[in-house]
């Protein structure tokens, strides 16, 4: 899958810009402020319907009242998608191939996208929502089941909360029928998503390996591990209810659901030492590249289609000889999107003549 060109209006510092991109490495260069991240936004807005670092309303050029973002994909056919952000409506339109898209998981997955970016620090030194985040997003983009499935299974959540609410307040028999029903229907979500993600984690071990022993010696051995809220010996989904039935009282009296897979956690290693409490800065970053270079080939891989991969300010935080092998590594990616400061501190970047640099600078594009 290539994006070929973006054209943006009112969309942060770009008033009026029109990008053309190469099918291969797209280095994108400027000083700061001058709107590169911008582009790589814009970007993942086109492919997810959503920005990766803000709301809506911040995305809007100042003294403007609307942003507007086209872009067009070619795959085995091309698709034009346009979106459309009011700030007085407070509203975005998503269209594509000028349909109006009414559910935002009607495009994810169709578009595949990897983002690697300086924020990838809180996904191996983050709290576990921000573990949790990060696999919801690979497997959603993989499996619209899964999807639909998660977002089903918050709905529930949200409904049960609700419940256990009302319950500290007038507990009665009728809403703790109720409060069964709910459980039930958590339970019932609650599993299918603990098996998925069992399943993703047992293949996407491989996919870590393969892509960290790309960057690095072959001295370190990553892993991944997941950590379920409610298994145990025996039947998952008798241990879940029997955990339910157990902290019953104590969720009611906190009007909180303090069991299942929204407290699942996953834990990376390297050589079975526990990376987010002994690793070290660089093992940290490498890590991070890594499960962004596998989660590009194992979406690859499950879709048939090569992800869009973006990377914001990536090289500046790393040596030269593991930024030289990581971006030896993007030859095998295909098209990517490369923001850096300045392309002549770089010199260890594998840039070849079919490689397009494009330059930002007070408002002006051009190519190299």
């Amino acid at each position: 899958m290539i994006l070929s060109r973006i054209f943006l209006r009112n969309f942060r510092t770009h008033k009026n810009a029109h990008l053309n991109f190469s099918e291969n490495l797209n280095y994108i260069v400027g000083g700061n402020g001058e709107g590169k991240t911008t582009i790589l936004e814009a970007a993942y807005y086109l492919c997810t319907t959503k920005s990766f670092n803000s709301k809506d309303s911040e995305a809007v050029n100042f003294d403007e009242q609307e942003f507007e973002i086209y872009g067009k994909f070619k795959d085995l056919t091309e698709d034009n998608i346009r979106i459309y952000f009011s700030l007085s409506e407070n509203r975005k339109h998503y269209f594509q191939n000028d349909k109006l898209i009414s559910r935002n998981s009607q495009i994810i997955g169709k578009y595949p996208v990897v983002i690697l970016s300086p924020a990838d620090h809180q996904i191996t030194q983050g709290s576990p929502s921000d573990r949790r985040k990060f696999v919801d997003s690979i497997i959603s983009q993989a499996s619209s089941v899964y999807l639909e499935t998660l977002l089903d299974y918050n709905k529930v959540i949200k409904q049960r909360s609700a419940v256990l609410t009302r319950l500290r307040e007038n507990y009665d028999k009728q809403t703790l029928l109720e409060l069964d029903a709910w459980t039930e229907k958590m339970i019932e979500k609650g599993i299918d998503l603990i098996n998925y993600r069992r399943r993703f984690v047992d293949e996407f071990s491989s996919y870590i390996k393969e892509s960290y022993l790309k960057i690095v010696e072959q001295t370190e051995i990553p892993d991944i591990k997941y950590e379920c809220n409610v298994c145990g010996q025996g039947d998952d989904t008798d241990n879940f209810r029997r955990l339910l039935a157990e902290r019953r009282d104590e969720e009611i009296r906190r009007t909180t659901n303090l069991a299942g897979p929204h407290r699942d956690e996953y834990i990376f290693s390297i050589n079975g030492i526990n990376l987010k409490t002994f690793g070290s800065q660089g093992q940290h970053k490498t890590f991070q590249s890594s499960l962004r270079f596998a989660e590009f080939f194992y979406l690859k891989n499950l879709t048939g289609k090569k992800p869009i991969f973006l990377l914001d300010d990536v090289f500046g935080e790393l040596d030269a000889n593991r930024a030289g092998r990581i971006s030896s590594y993007l030859k095998q990616v295909g098209q990517a999107f490369i923001t850096i400061t300045d392309f002549a501190d770089f010199s260890f970047l594998s840039k070849e003549d079919k490689d397009l640099i494009i330059k930002i600078e007070s408002g002006n594009i051009t190519y190299a």
